[in-house]
């Protein structure tokens, strides 16, 4: 029997396969609320050992994209438990995974059309976000120059992650897992190029890593530990995140920090991929899963070999597959049967005008001939 298709014991949950479906932006919520089409969405995806969500915003603040559904309001949390309840019914489990784009945003989206927040005052300029753009449709802009975060307002934010995990759980989440990878906000707080604070977040390695520790550990205080995960991007340069001065050892100071809590997962995400990921990142790999006990998540450009070959040499515990799950809602069966892969249209993979199930919920399950 393939190891990937084995069952797995997570944080007192038992996951029935080792197949993680990864957290993709899909833009399909007209009102920031998960609807019915999104319940379905991931209940057809709900044979995955672990679904997790795309990422949710913890405030109007933390949006970077249009179309992406919240949570940090009632109506938002009812949403959510539309899509638990679709995804417990069909046996699956399912994580929310918590966001704050930061500097990653524009003033079209922000209320009163204020600066997006960050660790410093250095724009993203080699990248995009989808917001309104200056003709009043939706599109693809540069993002705005953001404003550094007040100390007192970094604490804010965390407050708006624990209220945001303390929603995930009366919605009916297994757990949550924080967004801290692909350049958003605690990148940002972490890079030593883009955190020029001179308070208690920024300057050293220990002050820099503070947000996210902090954060982490007041969702553990309210949520319990064992429900709480993060995903991380070590080396990555998504976003415009550039390389920055003493860069591996912040990432050692983070699997030191990390190693000493016992949290339900940690998600690692490498560029180009997990395969394939520069010298730095190697050894950040081989430190971490020797410093940390538990359970690791590896994504980045896997199929069902590679995925396998990453299990058998113990490397990661679980493994995320995520454009392979937007055309194959039966991703799993058909992996383990060696069943052929559908091919996703990337025209539909964001979107919601015209007809929002296309390239959503409307690919077919494997049809035996």
């Amino acid at each position: 029997m393939n190891k990937l298709f084995t069952p797995h014991a997570l944080a007192g949950i038992q996951l029935k396969n080792r197949v993680v479906m990864a957290p993709m932006t899909r833009t399909r919520t007209l009102n920031d609320v998960a609807d019915e089409l999104v319940a379905l969405y991931y209940a057809q995806r709900s044979s995955a050992g672990l679904v997790i969500t795309e990422g949710l915003p913890v405030s109007e603040e933390g949006r970077g994209y249009l179309y992406t559904p919240g949570l940090y309001n009632e109506a938002q949390m009812q949403g959510w438990r539309k899509v638990t309840t679709a995804v417990h019914a069909k046996g699956g489990r399912i994580f929310a995974q918590l966001w704050h784009v930061g500097r990653m945003s524009h003033i079209s989206l922000l209320p009163g059309k204020h600066a997006p927040v960050s660790s410093g005052t250095i724009p993203a300029t080699n990248t995009t976000v989808f917001a309104w753009t200056e003709s009043g449709e939706p599109g693809a802009v540069t993002p705005s120059v953001p404003r550094a975060l007040e100390t007192e307002e970094v604490r804010r934010v965390t407050a708006d992650f624990v209220k945001s995990a303390q929603l995930a759980i009366e919605a009916g989440f297994d757990g949550v897992e924080i967004m801290a990878a692909n350049g958003f906000i605690f990148d940002q707080f972490l890079s030593s190029q883009l955190n020029t604070r001179t308070d208690e977040y920024g300057g050293s390695i220990e002050n820099r890593q503070r947000f996210l520790l902090e954060t982490i550990d007041a969702i553990s205080a309210a949520i319990g530990n064992n429900k709480v995960a993060v995903r991380l991007s070590p080396f990555g340069r998504i976003y415009d995140l550039a390389p920055y001065e003493g860069e591996e050892d912040t990432w050692a100071g983070i699997t030191s920090a990390l190693g000493q809590r016992e949290l339900a997962y940690v998600h690692l995400y490498y560029q180009p991929n997990y395969a394939t990921a520069p010298a730095p990142a190697e050894r950040f790999k081989a430190s971490f899963r020797k410093a940390f006990n538990g359970t690791i998540i590896a994504a980045g450009g896997f199929n069902r070999d590679s995925a396998e070959a990453a299990l058998e040499k113990g490397e990661v515990d679980l493994v995320a597959f995520g454009v392979p799950f937007i055309a194959n809602p039966d991703l799993v069966e058909r992996m383990q049967n060696h069943w052929p892969l559908a091919e996703s249209d990337r025209a539909t993979y964001y979107g919601v005008s015209g007809s929002p199930e296309k390239g959503y919920t409307d690919y077919p399950v494997y049809q035996l001939k």
